[in-house]
């Protein structure tokens, strides 16, 4: 039976990091079912959704602190079950730009939050120079919702903040 085990890993941005963590759970006998990776000032995270039988799953647990240790790494563990499906899944992307201003984010994914619409991925950046931002948050509709009552109160919510704003159907849940 299979068994899943999300793996997080942070450190100083170097070349190869990646590449050993990937070779340790190739090695371990594990599948990669997703992964993300991302730097943040010089520092880089990676995650991993990681799929194994019960012996594959145990020897990456046994094996990455000392591989984490060797290369200088926080690393976390959970383990986890295989995705739930859906009958209905529709996927849409909102985006909004504009000047960055404090509570902006925290705004915008608890608009999703109290409408009970879950958020699959979120990326924001925000340029130092100018303090311009622009984020894209995908959402999964896992139930009939009138995505257009929901577009209008997502401009409404970009007006209220000054920025610009718009939700986009996609087919995929990832950007």
């Amino acid at each position: 039976m299979s068994q899943y085990l999300v793996l997080t890993a942070m450190g100083s941005d170097r070349t190869g990091s990646v590449s050993e963590l990937t070779k340790l759970a190739s090695e371990c006998g594990c599948n990669i079912l997703d992964s993300r990776m991302a730097i943040f000032g010089l520092e880089f995270t990676f995650i991993m959704l990681l799929k194994g039988d019960a012996r594959a799953i145990n020897k990456i647990e046994a094996r990455i602190p000392m591989v984490a240790h060797n290369l200088e790494l926080i690393t976390m563990m959970k383990r986890t079950s295989g995705h739930k499906s859906y009958d209905l899944v529709e996927h849409y992307q909102a985006r909004y730009t504009g000047t960055d201003q404090p509570g902006l984010l925290k705004a915008m994914t608890a608009f999703f939050a109290t409408r009970k619409i879950d958020i699959s991925s979120l990326k924001s950046e925000i340029d130092p120079n100018t303090n311009n931002m622009s984020a894209s948050i995908s959402i999964a509709l896992t139930q009939r919702i009138n995505i257009e009552d929901i577009e209008r109160d997502f401009l409404q919510l970009c007006e209220q903040f000054g920025v610009q704003g718009c939700i986009n159907e996609t087919t995929h849940s990832l950007n």
